[in-house]
């Protein structure tokens, strides 16, 4: 995989962000989830490009995009980005990170968001509490010390087939892109560098304010605790619905791009 040709480059206050912006229509944003960029949703952009303006960020310190040197927080960067854009309010779908980030623009710029899509995410709030997620993420942390690239890419790639399945269970074409996106990103940054990024809180108690249509979107080999979170998710917001995509785990947009693709436009045509 390459950089798309017509990707493009918002000037902002501390680098250069890029993004993807195709099709024409309502706008709806895609956010990928961590370490990858907005090649992640390859499958998607043309389906929805046909009936929507498409726009596909890389979040900063992802992909294309600058690294932070300063304090900054995720639903600044995108809110900053679609008014660069002059458009919004926005359909905002994202998976994992991206699903924080969706969630987090809601509660902070909610005058840019029209509706929501989260998958593989609550809020910013929630925490993995199971051992099997805890020990992948005590792996990165061990990996990424050790500046040990492909032992981080091997625990980057168990999320993909979850804890009850196994590599050989998944295409390996969804394996390779992901490591390709992955290599790219974590090459950007050095072992030790300051995190900038500062977490939106408080998000589970403002719920509520969250007055759009939100769809929680999850496959079932998702942890239970992280389905449960979905659900309360759904239940606390006005406006809140939940479907699952059968046997698929964190990456389901990749697993099953057409189901995922059939379910995410009967969702906009509903708001």
């Amino acid at each position: 995989m390459t950089a798309a040709a017509d990707l493009r480059f918002f000037p902002s206050a501390d680098g250069d962000l890029a993004y993807l912006d195709t099709g024409s229509g309502d706008p709806v944003v895609l956010l990928h989830c961590g370490f990858v960029d907005h090649r992640f949703w390859a499958d998607q952009i043309p389906a929805l490009a046909s009936r929507y303006r498409v726009i596909a960020p890389d979040v900063r310190g992802h992909g294309f995009s600058a690294n932070a040197t300063e304090p900054f927080r995720w639903p600044d960067d995108l809110a900053a980005l679609l008014r660069h854009l002059d458009t919004g309010p926005a359909v905002l779908v994202g998976v994992s990170m991206g699903g924080v980030i969706v969630t987090d623009t809601a509660l902070e710029h909610p005058e840019l968001v029209r509706a929501v899509v989260t998958c593989g995410a609550a809020t910013g709030d929630f925490q993995y509490q199971d051992p099997w997620t805890q020990e992948i993420g005590a792996e990165y942390a061990r990996t990424l010390g050790a500046g040990d690239l492909e032992g981080w890419l091997a625990a980057f790639l168990r999320v993909v087939p979850g804890e009850h399945r196994s590599a050989a269970d998944i295409d390996p074409r969804i394996m390779e892109r992901l490591r390709e996106m992955a290599l790219h990103t974590i090459t950007k940054h050095t072992p030790g560098e300051t995190d900038w990024h500062v977490r939106v809180t408080d998000s589970w108690s403002r719920l509520p304010k969250i007055d759009v249509p939100l769809l929680a979107l999850n496959g079932t080999l998702e942890p239970a605790e992280l389905l449960d979170a979905a659900e309360r998710l759904a239940r606390t917001v006005p406006d809140g619905r939940t479907e699952t995509i059968e046997g698929v785990g964190h990456y389901l947009n990749l697993e099953k791009p057409e189901e995922f693709n059939r379910i995410l436009l009967d969702f906009l045509r509903s708001v």
